[in-house]
């Protein structure tokens, strides 16, 4: 996991390794992705999350459906992330949770 931090020492951004439930994740531009995926989760200046996959190790990244999305609060950027983790792995065209 990768963590990228602000002057005030706020995460901005989560980066995290999964590997796809049956069914994978849905995206935005290509649909399903399946496989071994990196997830990104960055805070966007409207205090909504974004959050993208990619093929591990791949340069194109796509919008995870779902993103951007809305903090549980106002610091649960980790809380969004992990919870869009275990939504990967589950699979089943997993989105970002309303």
């Amino acid at each position: 996991m990768k963590s990228d931090n602000s002057a005030s020492g706020e995460v901005e951004r989560l980066v995290d390794r999964v590997k796809a439930g049956p069914g994978g994740a849905m995206t935005d531009e290509v649909g399903v992705i399946t496989g071994d995926l990196t997830v990104a989760t960055s805070l966007q200046p409207d205090g909504r999350a974004g959050v993208a996959v990619q093929y591990t190790d791949a340069d194109e990244w796509y919008t995870l459906t779902g993103s951007p999305a809305p903090l549980p609060h106002p610091d649960g950027l980790r809380q969004l992330h992990d919870t869009v983790l275990k939504a990967i792995k589950a699979g089943g065209g997993a989105e970002v949770p309303t």
